[in-house]
C-alpha cells in the first residue's frame, strides 16, 4: 500500500464545474487567435524563451493548468483539437470554440436526461454536416490562393507561394515543408513519389517535432515475400553499416524482426526504417515494381525462388531522401530513367483505350506514381522565433489547401455554420443546443475584430457575411473568405464528440497532489 497513489474524487456538478472551468480557460486563450483579426499569443517555452504565435494548436499545447481537474478538462479539449488537425490538417481553434459553446449551451439543461441531450446534439451534428456538404463547392481558379492565404493567417505572400506549389504539382501532387538555412521562403520541385504506407514503429522516428522518420540517401530493400527472421537480412544490414548508409526496408516483416531493427536503431548501430508492402494482389506486385524502378532496386520474392540470404549490393536501390509520417511515405527519387519513361508512355497508351473503370483507376494511380513530382516549401526566417511561427502557419496552410482540394470549400468567417443554424429544422429542443453553439465561431471572429452586438438579421442572403478587415457586407466566397469543407466538418464532429462525452460524466478521479487534501 505504501506505493499506492492516493486519489481525489469529485461528483456531479462540482466535478463538471471544475472540468468546464479548465475548458473555458483553454478556450479563452485559443479563441483569441480566431479569424482575420485574431490576436497573437506570447507564450514561454520549456527553456524560458518567448514564442509569439497565432497557431491555435501551439497555444493549446503550451497550456497546463495548476488545478488537476481543470487540467483534465483542458486536456480533453486538446485531444479533440489534435484529432481535427490529424484528420483535416487545420481547424483546431474552431473545434475548441465549438466544444466550449456546446457545453455552455447544454449547461442549463443539466437536470434533464443526459441521453436525450446527447442524442439531440448528435442528430443536429449530422444535419449540419449534411447542410455543409450540400452547400460546398469544388476549388477552382484562384480559390486555392484564397484558401492558402486565409490559413497562413491572411499572409498573401505566403499564400501565393503555397498555391503556386500546389499548381506546380497539378494540385493532386505532394506538397511538403522543409526548413531553409536562408531567410527567404520559396518552393522547389523535385522528383518523388507518395506511397500510402507510414510508420510501423515509433522508435524509427528521427524528427521529434514532426513525428516522422527521415533518412538521407538511404539504401532501399524491397521484398515481396514476408521477412520472418532478422538473420535473413543480416548481410544487407552489415553492408549498410559498413558503408555508413541508412536503410529503408519496404516489406512485410515479422514482429520479432521489427523489434530487432528498432533496437539496433535505438542503440545507434544503424539508421533504419521499415514500411509495409501493399497488402495483396496485382496492385501489390505493380506497386513494388514501380518503387523498384524509381529507386533502382530489385524486388526480392522468396516464393518465386529468390534467396534473401544471398542479396547482392546491386539488388539494393537508393533514393535522395525518405520521409515517413503516420500514414504515408514520401520518397525523393532521382530523375526518371529511360525505363521509367518508357513505362509511362505504355500506361498512357493503355489509358486511351481502357474502358473498364477499375482498369482506368489503377492505371491513373500508377501513372501518377511513376511521373510524380513533389513540391517542397522551404521556410526561411531571420530568427528562431520567426521561423517557428512561420513554419506553423505554412504547415496549417498546406494541410488546409489539401483538404479544400479533396472535398471542396464553404463560406468562411463562421458563415457556413451560421447559415446551417438558420436553415435547419428542429425535431426536438435538444438539437437547439448544437444549432446555437455553431454560431460561436462567427461571433468570436467579430469580437476579435472589435465588432460587438452585431445584428444577424442584417445577413439576408445565404453565404453573405462580414469582411472583418473592411467591415463591409460581402458574399464570402466571391470575396475569397472561404474554409475547407473537410476542416469545418472535422472540427464540428470532434467538438460534438468530446462535448457529449463530458456531459455524460458524473465522477472525476484524479491523482492527489501535495496540499490538495484540503481542496473543497
Amino acid at each position: 500500500m505504501s506505493n499506492a497513489i492516493v486519489k481525489n474524487l469529485s461528483f456531479g456538478l462540482n466535478a463538471k464545474d471544475n472540468v468546464f472551468a479548465g475548458i473555458t480557460k483553454l478556450t479563452q486563450a485559443v479563441s483569441s487567435t480566431l479569424g482575420a483579426s485574431g490576436k497573437c499569443v506570447m507564450l514561454e517555452d520549456g527553456a524560458g524563451q518567448p514564442i509569439i504565435t497565432k497557431d491555435g494548436v501551439t497555444v493549446a499545447e503550451a497550456i497546463t493548468l495548476l488545478d488537476p481537474v481543470e487540467n483534465m478538462g483542458a486536456t480533453l479539449l486538446k485531444q479533440a483539437a489534435k484529432k481535427t488537425v490529424t484528420e483535416a490538417g487545420d481547424g483546431t481553434t474552431t473545434a475548441t470554440v465549438l466544444a466550449h459553446a456546446i457545453l455552455e449551451e447544454a449547461y442549463d439543461l443539466n437536470s434533464e436526461s443526459t441521453r436525450d441531450i446527447k442524442e439531440g446534439i448528435e442528430l443536429a451534428t449530422k444535419k449540419v454536416i449534411k447542410y455543409l456538404e450540400d452547400v460546398s463547392i469544388p476549388v477552382t481558379g484562384d480559390m486555392i490562393d484564397q484558401v492558402a492565404t486565409i490559413s497562413t493567417n491572411n499572409d498573401p505572400k505566403l499564400g501565393k507561394i503555397i498555391a503556386d506549389a500546389f499548381r506546380a504539382v497539378d494540385q493532386t501532387g505532394v506538397v511538403m515543408l522543409e526548413v531553409s538555412d536562408l531567410p527567404e521562403t520559396k518552393f522547389e520541385i523535385i522528383d518523388g513519389v507518395q506511397y500510402n504506407r507510414g510508420l510501423k514503429n515509433i522508435h524509427f522516428v528521427t524528427n521529434q517535432d514532426t513525428k516522422t522518420a527521415e533518412l538521407d540517401k538511404p539504401l532501399v530493400l524491397i521484398v515481396e515475400s514476408q521477412v520472418e527472421n532478422v538473420r535473413k537480412i543480416q548481410n544487407v544490414l552489415e553492408y549498410a553499416i559498413k558503408n555508413k548508409r541508412s536503410l529503408l526496408i519496404i516489406a512485410d516483416v515479422d514482429t520479432q524482426v521489427m523489434s530487432a531493427l528498432a533496437m539496433n536503431k535505438i542503440k545507434g548501430n544503424i539508421k533504419v526504417n521499415v514500411i509495409d508492402a501493399p497488402i495483396y494482389g496485382v496492385n501489390k506486385k505493380e506497386t513494388l515494381e514501380d518503387l523498384a524502378l524509381l529507386t533502382g532496386a530489385t524486388v526480392i520474392n522468396e516464393d518465386l525462388g529468390d534467396d534473401i540470404d544471398l542479396i547482392q549490393p546491386e539488388q539494393l536501390g537508393e533514393c535522395i531522401k525518405s520521409i515517413s509520417s503516420e500514414h504515408e511515405t514520401i520518397l525523393h527519387t532521382h530523375e526518371a530513367n529511360e525505363e521509367v519513361n518508357g513505362l509511362i508512355k505504355e500506361i498512357k497508351a493503355k489509358l486511351k483505350t481502357a474502358k473498364h473503370g477499375t482498369i482506368v483507376i489503377n492505371n491513373e494511380k500508377r501513372l501518377a506514381r511513376l511521373s510524380g513530382k513533389v513540391a517542397v516549401v522551404k521556410v526561411g526566417a531571420n530568427s528562431e522565433v520567426e521561423l517557428k511561427e512561420k513554419r506553423d502557419r505554412i504547415e496549417d496552410a498546406i494541410c488546409a489547401t489539401k483538404a479544400a482540394i479533396k472535398e471542396g470549400i464553404v463560406p468562411g468567417g463562421g458563415i457556413a455554420l451560421l447559415n446551417a443554424a438558420q436553415n435547419i429544422k428542429l425535431d426536438n429542443k435538444y438539437e437547439n443546443i448544437l444549432l446555437e453553439a455553431v454560431k460561436s465561431p462567427f461571433n468570436i471572429i467579430l469580437r476579435n475584430a472589435g465588432i460587438e452586438n452585431y445584428d444577424m438579421q442584417e445577413l439576408h442572403e445565404i453565404g453573405e457575411g462580414v469582411n472583418v478587415v473592411t467591415g463591409n457586407m460581402v458574399n464570402m466566397i466571391e470575396s475569397g473568405i472561404i474554409d475547407p469543407l473537410l476542416v469545418t466538418k472535422s472540427a464540428l464532429k470532434n467538438a460534438a464528440s468530446v462535448a457529449t462525452t463530458i456531459l455524460s460524466t458524473d465522477c472525476v478521479i484524479n491523482n492527489l497532489r501535495i496540499n490538495e487534501g484540503n481542496r473543497e
